[in-house]
């Protein structure tokens, strides 16, 4: 259950504005996109994943579940290529 009286900080919104556009993303491409240092990474995930706001679905991978409007659900689409 997300936190909704969490107010994330700015280093914490530049991640889940990653995670907005990717929904799953590793901690590597979060620092490529913002250009924030490893450990503001890795702070900023703890603290969304403390806050219920991120989940670690596996190691080295974090996806969105809460952005502050409301719980994220991503549409998978099949494309039949044959």
């Amino acid at each position: 259950m997300p936190n909704t009286n969490f107010d994330p900080s700015k280093q914490q919104r530049q991640v889940l504005d990653v995670l907005r556009e990717e929904y799953q993303v590793n901690p590597r491409r979060i620092r490529d996109v913002t250009g924030l240092e490893r450990q503001r990474v890795n702070d900023a995930l703890n603290a969304l994943e403390n806050a219920g706001w991120v989940e670690k679905p596996a190691r080295g991978l974090y996806r969105l579940v809460y952005d502050g409007d409301g719980h994220v659900e991503q549409e998978i689409h099949h494309v039949d290529r044959a």
